[in-house]
Formats: structure tokens, sequence, C-alpha cells
């Protein structure tokens, strides 16, 4: 213990001196923050996002966002509440898993995926589907991939869920309805749309359908 510290009546108040643990403390919070900015930057890409479309949807300018990315600056948390709201993503993923030691990827086979989710379509028939990502502590997407046999369907329970859905057709025609609004899907047509209306979706057709779901929890 060094009598470093202040006085008090005129006597030297023993401080305890901590200064010797100031590289753990510093050691224990970089990362974290130097994490941010490179996060930051990964998910505008992914969005693709220039720097002004997301000073546009966050509030926070686009030189200072530049500083973040580049680990110029250390945002507040307003900033950086405004930018996990404006990307998407929970303040936790900016904040967390800073020493993540797994592969950046997920990868898998197409001989090795495992079952669709199931409130992707509770009551589906006619249809042979699987996963072709799932969601985790980190990602919080997940993808469908399915062939439909003609006449099959999602079936009467309407699916209703938070987040956002997004359908591709590879092949064949698929008709989707979304609370009271049909379309018709041929091949190359996506549809995107808000996953908590009422949906559901056949295959009106002769020949088999191929599509793939993109879906993402809110």
């Amino acid at each position: 213990m060094m009598l470093y510290g202040s006085s008090d009546g005129g006597h030297m108040v023993a401080t305890p001196d901590i200064r010797g643990d100031k590289s753990d403390v510093v050691a224990s919070w970089e990362p974290i923050v130097g994490a941010i900015g490179p996060k930051v930057r990964e998910v505008r890409q992914l969005l693709g996002l220039s720097l002004q479309q997301l000073a546009g949807r966050s509030e926070v300018s686009a030189a200072a966002i530049h500083k973040v990315e580049r680990g110029d600056m250390v945002p507040t948390i307003t900033t950086l509440l405004k930018l996990s709201s404006a990307l998407g993503r929970p303040i936790g993923f900016f904040v967390d898993d800073a020493d993540w030691a797994g592969p950046v990827g997920v990868h898998i086979r197409g001989t090795d995926r495992p079952p669709a989710p199931l409130d992707w379509a509770p009551e589906v028939a006619g249809v042979n589907a699987s996963a072709i990502a799932v969601p985790n502590e980190r990602l919080r997407g997940s993808g469908v991939w399915a062939e439909i046999e003609p006449g099959g369907a999602s079936g009467d329970g309407r699916s209703v869920r938070s987040g956002e859905e997004l359908v591709l057709v590879v092949s064949g025609v698929l008709a989707v309805d979304i609370a009271g609004e049909r379309y018709r899907l041929e091949a190359g047509d996506s549809l995107h749309f808000p996953a908590d209306r009422p949906h559901s979706w056949q295959n009106p057709g002769p020949d088999a359908v191929t599509a793939v779901w993109w879906l993402l929890r809110s």
C-alpha cells in the first residue's frame, strides 16, 4: 500500500495503489471496444448501405460512422443504440463475442441439411423441405429449401411470426396468399413481406416447384 492519496486533516490518507492493475483493466475492455467498428462496417456492407445511407437511417453523421468503423472514435452509448437500431441488430451484438474463436461462416453441406424449422409451415403437405441456414446465438436468419409437389401446400394453419420473410421461386409456379392479397410467383420471381401477417402458399400447377425461403426473426 502506498501513501499517494489525499490528505485528511493534515494527515496523509493511505489509498490502495491500483495503478499496477491498469493493464489488466484495459485488457478486459479493449478487445470489446476494438471489435465495435469492424462489426458496424461488416453489417453495413452486408446490408448494402453506404455511409450516407446509414447516416440517414441512424441520425449519426457519416463522418462519425466512418471514424467508428476505423476505430478512431469510441461511440457513446447513445450513438451505439442509434446504429444498432438502424442496422437491425441488438446492441449486444456489437459488444459481445469480441473474442469469438469459432468460424465466421456456417457451412451446411447439401447432403447434411437439417429439417426445416417447425414454425416455417406447421401443417405443410406434399413438400420435401430442409434448412439451408439455421439461426444461432450470433446469426438471426434462417433459410429453407423446398421442393413442392403439384397440389402441395403450407396447409390450413396460417403461419404468423415476427420478422420478415422472403421467398424466391427457382422453378415452377407458386401461389401465395398474404392477408387476403394473392400473388402468382413464377421462376425467378421473389416476394418479400412482413411475417406477422397471415400467409399461406400452394403449388397450383401440374409441375413441381422448387423455392427458397429466407426468414429473419425480429
